[in-house]
């Protein structure tokens, strides 16, 4: 159930997210929209709204709702875009950026969180391409993307997935082995041509190849 209690509480959280520095409207009233507690076990409810990262279920995570805001912000998305997720974890970001108006199109390598995500993106009634695959491919047949989105640690940027940004499409991946990472924005100005900037340190769980039978 999505309680007026569980409401009371993300208004709280959309308030340390605006103090945290946040303040796009669509990505604050996307974090309104989607009830994070149906992504956790039910014996974390009364934490569900706190600024705090939760272990899912095969040694993956959901990120820091900051993480979450901070990486959609990046995105500049607009109503339409067509947006590509490596790491469907949950299936918390991606209903984000479905209530945003995304067109989204999201891989998970971990069967057991494909599975799981998939159930709960259906249950509030979003719709998703999602695919159990290895995410360093990313998924050519729906290239190309206006933003690409990695949710996990990178050791760098995989070719493939630059390949099927369009041009002037913005990719957000966090890079770094080891237990922080470095998140970085990619603007692609033409097809050899990048400029990045980062935002500082995050710790995600590492992205992993080849998919896990």
């Amino acid at each position: 159930m999505d309680t007026y209690k569980h409401k009371g509480m993300r208004r709280q959280l959309i308030e340390e997210l605006k103090e945290k520095g946040i303040s796009n409207p669509d990505v604050l009233a996307a974090f309104d929209k989607v009830p994070r507690h149906f992504f956790l076990d039910s014996s974390f409810t009364n934490q569900a709204y706190s600024n705090m990262a939760f272990q899912i279920g095969a040694g993956q995570t959901i990120s820091h709702p900051y993480t979450v805001a901070l990486q959609t912000t990046l995105l500049e998305l607009e109503r339409g875009h067509k947006v590509l997720e490596i790491g469907t974890g949950s299936g918390f970001q991606t209903c984000i950026l479905c209530a945003m108006g995304a067109k989204v199109v999201s891989i998970e390598r971990q069967r057991e969180l494909f599975v799981n995500a998939k159930s709960i993106i259906e249950k509030l009634g979003y719709t998703a391409r999602l695919f159990y695959g290895d995410g360093y491919k990313g998924k050519a047949s729906y290239a190309p993307y206006d933003s690409i989105l990695v949710t996990c640690g990178a050791p760098f940027v995989p070719e493939d997935l630059k390949k099927q940004l369009k041009i002037g499409g913005r990719l957000v991946i966090p890079i770094g082995e080891g237990k922080s990472q470095i998140m970085h924005r990619l603007l692609k100005v033409s097809e050899d041509e990048w400029e990045t900037e980062t935002y500082g340190e995050f710790s995600f769980v590492p992205m992993l190849e080849k998919t896990n039978k």
